[in-house]
Formats: structure tokens, sequence, C-alpha cells
């Protein structure tokens, strides 16, 4: 046996996933003659005394199938010849369904084999007792030689985008059957394609290869995946993405055609690199042709480099409006930043002069997310401030960051090159970059709590951003009550998903009962805004206790929360919130003085919204993030968050000999234009 599937040896429980594009012909109807091979495949291998836990999709193209004829019979012909709308996901869900797992029931009980469904959700596997009972009821089933078949239930997920929204513990059926082989603690991992395995390249290009061990150092820069799947939701690319989760976690993968056979498909282990030479990562190669145009940009004149962001704004011409009103903003403020001019010149003795400049950081690596317009922003800063830049925007945003990448790096002249913005288009190439600390300064991340807190445990390198952004609004007893339902309402509803959305609100316990407070959460409830309370605000007005006050909503949803006075309010803040942004909404001046001295925050307003803290509103033309650390840059990071200082000395021949008979005079001069 080939060395690399020695391991199969061992192996007594399988999940297996099958993909859309499986189940289903090209008409989009059910393929029966495949599933039937299937389900004798799976009962071969029950025979033999392997658990076989089946993972399923086909459900919303078998209930589109559906729906689409229920439609048509119940359709008038004057109905027929209007604009036809497109089914709901979920009801296809739904239907497709109880269809589906129906037929996978006839067919094994065919082969005189009983089948189980389980539905789940993203959500269920966030309950721990949940994934207790998940166990023990698979546990029962395979002891009984049941074949379990798990399928997300589409039809009441509460993902917002269920066939668009990555986010979360898993988002298509490939992630899940892989959380499954996970918690299930299985000891191999088939995914089913209606493909060989994994090639490099599409499969129907004569050049690709079928790759017999996949190798992530290796293959991750050297494959070119095809178009997505038909008909499923991610095709080969969310396979491999499962497949390499679940391989480095432990658990074999295989992507293949079929379930018999020897050295069939493709291998994924987390021992696959020693057993296969490596190249040197690519990721290192990027980061470096960054700092060497880095170099070369540095070296031209402020005139040059405003000359290239001219060009870049002309390529962007013909690009939404939006996107062209933010590069204009960043070149303005960029022009007006004078970044070349010296911050302090000063006579350090006599023929001495010591200058303070202003310098580029060096190469920056920013992560950000689906929002396409955050690339002309953060390129547009990195040009005028001297940085190289490596990129990495959400899946979401793949063709639109790629043709805005493209015209941008091509406006940039040879003098500079290109790869001064080097766009990294895969998710796995990150850890590795995280290590490059010699030639990568400094990490933004601009995305989830999950992922900046990822980002700064995984790497020495230098991160400014926030991992949280847990805003709070205090009413004290001095607020006037419109302005602080005008206040609160927009702080919450302006932008509920933004970072410096208002998460708590800290209310004085006055207003508790005066029925002040009562106006005010109903304010918010009017608008459609979700309300928890803390132990004080829970028990008055009959809300849902939140089971922590360090949380972030970021959705139409905050909690509530009585405090004694302002001391208390900033005690509470102190404690539970994230150092974003703060606001105290009140008349009395020496309450709000207080707030203002004492809430240690990158940005602490008074009667005014949260929604204020921002880069554009605060006049910095753009922003790369916002920052809650207290070196280097904190609040909304423009410009001159991308740099940092040299000192230039000039002499004509000075020595310090002891300092003997030198005078420090450290006297100012003036800058010269």
């Amino acid at each position: 046996m080939d060395e690399t599937r020695a391991f199969v040896k061992d192996v007594k429980r399988i999940v297996v996933k099958v993909g859309t594009a499986v189940v289903t012909r090209n008409d989009g109807r059910l393929a029966l003659g495949r599933l039937g091979a299937l389900c004798e495949q799976i009962k071969d291998l029950n025979t033999q005394g392997f658990e076989v836990i089946l993972t399923t999709s086909g459900a919303v193209g078998c209930g589109r199938q559906r729906l689409r004829y229920r439609r048509l019979v119940n359709s008038s012909f004057a109905d027929l010849q209007k604009p036809q709308v497109d089914l709901d996901g979920k009801a296809c869900a739904a239907v497709g369904q109880n269809s589906l797992l129906a037929l996978y029931d006839q067919l094994f009980s065919q082969l005189d084999v009983t089948s189980a469904q389980l539905l789940v959700t993203d959500n269920d596997f966030r309950d721990k007792e949940f994934r207790n009972q998940l166990n023990e009821t698979v546990d029962s089933l395979l002891a009984c030689s049941v074949i379990p078949i798990f399928n997300e239930n589409d039809a009441i997920s509460t993902r917002r985008a269920p066939y668009e929204d990555s986010s979360g513990i898993f988002w298509d059926n490939d992630s899940l059957a892989a959380l499954l082989a996970l918690e299930l603690k299985a000891d191999l991992l088939v995914l089913l394609s209606d493909v060989d395995g994994l090639y490099s390249g599409p499969p129907s290009d004569p050049k690709s290869k079928l790759i017999h061990t996949y190798v992530k150092e290796k293959h991750q820069t050297e494959i070119t995946f095809g178009d997505k799947s038909r008909v499923g939701r991610g095709g080969m690319t969310a396979k491999v993405k499962a497949a390499v989760s679940a391989a480095y976690a432990g658990i074999p993968v295989v992507i293949t055609r079929v379930l018999q056979g020897e050295c069939i498909g493709t291998l994924f282990h987390q021992d696959a690199h020693l057993w296969s030479p490596v190249k040197e990562v690519d990721a290192r190669g990027m980061a470096v042709a960054a700092r060497e145009s880095s170099r070369r940009l540095q070296a031209l004149s402020s005139q040059e480099r405003k000359q290239i962001l001219l060009n870049i704004a002309s390529a962007l011409e013909a690009n939404e409006k939006v996107i062209k009103a933010e590069n204009d903003a960043d070149v303005l403020a960029a022009r007006e930043a004078g970044l070349e001019s010296s911050l302090i010149a000063r006579l350090l003795a006599d023929g001495l002069i010591l200058e303070k400049t202003s310098s580029p950081l060096g190469v920056l690596l920013i992560v950000f997310e689906s929002r396409p317009d955050a690339l002309v922003q953060i390129a547009s800063l990195a040009i005028r401030s001297g940085n190289g830049l490596l990129l990495k925007g959400g899946k979401e945003a793949k063709r639109s960051n790629a043709i805005l990448h493209k015209v941008i790096t091509d406006a940039i002249p040879n003098t500079v090159g290109g790869k001064l913005i080097g766009l990294v288009t895969s998710r796995e190439e990150i850890p590795d970059l995280l290590k490059l600390d010699d030639v990568i300064d400094l990490v933004i991340p601009r995305g989830s709590n999950k992922l900046v807190s990822q980002i700064k445990q995984s790497t020495k390198i230098p991160v400014l951003g926030h991992a949280d952004g847990i805003c709070h609004v205090y009413v004290d007893k001095s607020a006037d009550l419109d302005i602080a339902k005008r206040i609160i309402v927009d702080a919450k509803t302006d932008y509920a998903a933004a970072c410096n959305a208002m998460e708590t609100l800290l209310v004085h316990k006055d207003l508790a009962g005066t029925g002040a407070l009562k106006e005010l959460i109903s304010e918010l409830r009017l608008k459609g805004v979700t309300l928890y309370g803390g132990p004080r605000a829970s028990a008055l007005l009959k809300l849902l206790e939140t089971k922590s006050f360090h949380h972030e909503y970021s959705s139409m949803a905050c909690t509530v929360e009585i405090v004694d006075d302002v001391y208390a309010a900033i005690d509470h803040i102190h404690e539970h919130g994230s150092g974003h942004t703060d606001c105290i909404i009140a008349k009395d001046s020496e309450v709000s003085d207080v707030f203002l001295r004492q809430v240690d925050s990158a940005a602490v307003l008074h009667n005014a919204s949260t929604r204020f803290c921002d880069g554009f509103r605060f006049g910095l033309g753009a922003e790369v993030g916002i920052s809650t650390s207290r070196i280097h840059a904190r609040g909304p990071v423009g410009v001159e968050g991308l740099l940092t200082t040299r000192w230039l000395l000039k002499g004509s021949g000075q020595v310090v000999d002891g300092d003997k008979g030198v005078v420090y005079t450290h006297k100012d001069l003036a800058l010269e234009s």
C-alpha cells in the first residue's frame, strides 16, 4: 500500500459528504442512478463494520424543482407572461429536505439499511449541551448500524444570506462535514465530488494534473480554481478549505469521485509535508517585493508620489462615484498632510542642525472586510505615505478587489513597480505572512472580533486595531431627554454593525424613577432594537438578562443597565468596555468634565453620537482603521498613523570628545517651505 494511505487500515468511523453536483443532474433534477450507487457503496462499508455518517447537500435544488413545478401548475397564462420572481431559498430548503431525505430512506430501505435524519444549524453548535447530546445520539444510532444523515437546516437558518454569508462556525455543508468529523471523532472525512479529486487547474484544462497528496506549503500558491459549483455553494474551493481545516486538526480527508479503490482522489493529511519535498512559500517573496518597491517609492520626491496618486485617480474614474469620492478625499488629505516637511528643526549646537522628519513604517499587511472601497482608501494612504502594502480582502468582494488592485498597480510607474501593493488571494496564506516579522512592519486587521483576536495571538508583528467595539452611552440625570433620545437612537441604529455603534446604554438611577428610562427604551424599541438588561435594569423593566456586559452585538440589539452616578458609569466602562468610543449625555458641565477626563477610551464624546468617531468625519480624509492601542496611534488612524520619525543631523566635522568646548543651544529654527 502507498505509504500516504497506510493510515486507512486503522479507520473505523467515516464521515462522507455528498455535494449538490453529485446528487443532481445537469438539469437540476436528482440523479437517481448516482444516488442508488452511493447508497450501495455505503451499505457495503456498513456491512464491513465501518461506522458511516453521511452529510448531504441537494435539498435546496430538489425543493426548487418541486416549487417551480407547483408554481407552474398554479399559474394562469397571464401569470406566466409576467417576470418570474426567484423562489425563496428557505422555502426551497423546507420542501427539498423532506423530499431528499425521503428518497434516501427509500433507497436504503431497499438495501435493508436504516437511516436517520438530523438537521442542524450554525447556532446549535454554540451550545455545549447540544454537542454532548449530538455525540450520544450518533453513538446510539451507529451502535444499531443506522446511517445518520446530516444536513444544514437552511429553512430556519438565521444566517444573514444563507448562500453567501461565510461567517459563523460553519458556512456550507463542506465545512459542516469537517465540523462533524471533528466533533464526532471520525477517523476519515470523504468529500465526494463530480471530479476525481483536486487538480492543479480547472479539470477541463488538459494541462491540469490530479494532485495525489495535497501539501499546503507547496500547492496553495500553485492551484488555479475553476468556476464554483454549477449548482452548489462553493465547489472545489469550499471543499479544499474544509479539507485543510479538518486535516490540520488531525482528521485525514480525501476528495474523490468514488468511495472504493486504492490511492483514489486527493489526500489531505497533517503529515503530508513529510511525504513530499516543499519549496519555500511565496508569501515571503511577496512581502520582500513590497519592501523593495517601498524603498524605491521613498526615493521619489513628494511631487512624484503625488503624480502617482493622480494617475491612480484618473484610472479609477470609470468606477462607482462613491469609490471616486473616497479616493479624492484620500488624495486631498495626503496633499494637505505635507509629509515631506520636517516636523521639528532645531539648532543643536554651533554648526550642527538636527531635524526630526516623518518616515514610512515600511511594509503594511492589511486584512479588511468585504467592502472593496477599503482597498482604495488604504492603497492611497500607503502610496502617499511611502509604505509597501499587502492586502487581503473578503472573498465576497474577490472580483472587485482584483480589478481595483489591477487598476491601481497599473498606474504605478515602473521606477517603483506594481509589486509595491500585493494582493493576497488565499486565506491560507495569512498564517505564513504573520510569521514574517523581519519584512512586515505592521498588521492592521479590519474585521470581526474573532479575526482581530486570532491575528493578535498569531504574530510577533505589531498589530494596530481593536478586537471589540463595545461602545457605551451614559445618560446622566442632568441630560436633556430629547437630546438623549436622538443620540441613543442614532448611536445604535445609524449603522448597527459598525464598530462605533452603541452596545450598552447606561442610565442614572434617578431617571429610572421618573419614567425617563422607559421613554428612552421605548424610542429604541420603536426602531426595532432588541433590548437586554443588566441585573438592575432587567429586574425593573422585565428585560431578558444579558449573559455578559462584555458583548458586541453588531446588530439591532443592545444592553441597558442602571448605575448610581457618573463614577459608577466610569467604573462600568473601564470594567466591561473595550476602550473604543464612549459618550456622556449631560447638561451638568462638572459631571461631563469628570467623564471626559477619566474615561480611558480612544474617543470620549459629550452630547454627541458615538457614530462620529470615524476618520472621514474627523477630517482625516480616510482611515485604515480605528485603534484602541495606547502606543503609536489611537482612535481613527489616517495617513499620520502610517508614519514614524527619523532624526537627521547635519554637521561640518564636529566630534563629541567628552563634550569639551561644545555649547548645546537647542534653539528652534524656522522650517523651510
